[in-house]
């Protein structure tokens, strides 16, 4: 896909969604990293019916750890894998604690070093809570820059590196939210919704649907 296109690509994105958001519900970069370190193998929506039972009663680092496993277990069992999301979590509230002054650090390194936080998580939370031109490429990103030629790769990391090379510089910071947003409700991984797409025009994917 040359440089024109992906320009027009993220135009149209940028077009029809000017200031993208999250889908996880949060108002504080803890609770955004907690949220997404909850998301794995879990819906927004299921997460978020969780979260907002527990961020009443306890949404910093020291209520929840206080909470322990037991405690948090009970409000996010309706979650997958709770049992060992509740560990993580706990563990990870006890290092923000003892290390950080309770505050998120802002470094990938940093944030990795959390029980449960691996990359993706790590560059969610640089770019959405901290707004670091970071790249975290899910399974919806990874589809749709394959499909679509956008920034083909063997794997998550070939696909972010190429991402963060062939976006265009002045739509990088939100094109992590677009391309989320178009593999959740558009380029969906069994029949992608092709006659509705805005870039259907621009995609290089050959087996193109309809709608019906």
């Amino acid at each position: 896909m040359n440089a024109a296109k992906r320009l027009e690509i993220f135009r149209r994105f940028h077009e029809d969604n000017p200031e993208p958001k999250t889908e996880l519900a949060y108002s504080s970069p803890f609770e955004l990293l907690i949220a997404v370190i909850l998301s794995a193998q879990s819906t927004d929506v299921g997460v978020n019916k969780a979260t907002a039972k527990l961020y009443p009663v306890a949404n910093t680092p020291a209520a929840i750890h206080a909470l322990g496993v037991e405690g948090l277990s009970e409000y996010i069992k309706t979650i997958g894998l709770y049992n060992s999301k509740a560990k993580n979590v706990i563990e990870t509230c006890r290092m923000l604690v003892e290390l950080h002054n309770g505050e998120v650090p802002q470094t990938r390194e940093e944030l990795e070093a959390l029980p449960g936080v691996g990359r993706k998580t790590a560059n969610v939370v640089l770019n959405t809570a901290f707004r670091q031109l970071t790249m975290a490429v899910d399974t919806h990103i990874f589809r749709v820059s394959n499909r679509t030629g956008i920034a083909p790769g063997k794997n998550v990391v070939e696909v972010e590196n190429k991402l963060m090379k062939f976006v265009p510089k002045q739509y990088l910071l939100d094109s992590h939210h677009w391309l989320i947003l178009h593999g959740r409700y558009v380029c969906l991984a069994r029949k992608p919704r092709c006659g509705s797409c805005r870039i259907e025009d621009l995609c290089e994917y050959k087996a193109k649907t309809s709608d019906d």
